[in-house]
């Protein structure tokens, strides 16, 4: 890839060597996922669920987004940063889609993120219109969860997966430079991934997509709550930061922390007209 990630490299990464995506929300994930060598970091709407506790997508605004896009950017990485486009944010007209759009770019993003199939056909043609680069979400779309009857795999049902193709299809026609698939059969995932001309990004579609993309508290094992069958824990990051805390306690109640060493001192004349000692540890033994 090029030095700094772009929509049109990734865009020409069709068929070639996996594209690799992850999310992070702030400056601290951003640093790891760049120093990793990603190529995309998608500042998701997930941010809802993974750092802000609520049970869905739906509560973030475009406010909420622009504020962890911003943390992202100022990390300044290599990977092209993709902005999710919250619930509500494009569904009511094509201007307001670009308003809120153009939110997010000014925060930091190179591109944004929307789900839905031809329904949104026209919003992505505003938005690549206005020099916006978009990717399309299809399958499982978390914002539909209501409409959807919860969090489950999609396109099982050949109806449902020609529906899914012809989606693709519009997307791709109408200016995505990529899609992500989520939680569809990895057949389905296959078909599309070979009969669309832009990259499939799967979640839950197999291995035959263009790329792949997970939640970086998932994968790293920060979040241990809910293990979804497509998500592989790549660390125990969340166990770790329990023990290391948990030492941490300990010492501090055993006075076992900050030592001699961890502390400031005076120097032998200031201690000497303060009259205070200059060594405490009789004290606090």
């Amino acid at each position: 890839m090029a030095q700094h990630v772009t929509a049109p490299t990734v865009r020409a990464a069709k068929g070639g060597t996996p594209l690799v995506m992850v999310t992070a929300y702030d400056a601290p994930t951003a640093r790891i996922a760049d120093d990793a060598g990603v190529d995309i970091i998608l500042v998701g709407d997930s941010v809802a669920m993974v750092v802000l506790g609520h049970d869905d997508t739906l509560q973030v605004t475009v406010d909420d987004m622009a504020h962890h896009v911003g943390a992202v950017a100022r990390a300044r990485p290599r990977a092209l940063i993709v902005a999710d486009m919250p619930w509500l944010s494009y569904h009511l007209s094509t201007e307001d889609a670009v308003r809120n759009a153009a939110v997010l770019v000014r925060a930091g993003a190179a591109a944004v993120k929307l789900e839905g199939g031809r329904a949104r056909v026209d919003v992505v043609r505003a938005l690549v219109d206005a020099q916006i680069p978009v990717m399309g979400h299809l399958g499982l779309t978390p914002q539909s969860v209501h409409a959807l009857g919860g969090y489950r795999v999609q396109a099982q049902q050949t109806e449902a997966a020609t529906a899914l193709l012809d989606d693709a299809r519009a997307l791709a026609g109408a200016g995505c430079f990529a899609i992500v698939l989520e939680c569809v059969p990895r057949e389905v995932a296959a078909l599309v991934t070979r009969e669309v001309p832009v990259p499939t990004i799967g979640i839950g579609a197999g291995p035959d997509c263009d790329g792949q993309v997970l939640v970086l508290h998932d994968l790293l094992g920060l979040e241990d709550r809910i293990a979804p069958k497509f998500v592989r824990r790549y660390g125990t990051l969340k166990a770790d930061a329990v023990a290391a805390v948990s030492a941490y306690a300990g010492d501090v109640r055993a006075r076992a922390f900050p030592s001699d060493a961890e502390s400031y001192h005076l120097s032998d004349e200031v201690v000497a007209a303060l009259g205070v000692a200059h060594d405490v540890e009789s004290r606090t033994a």
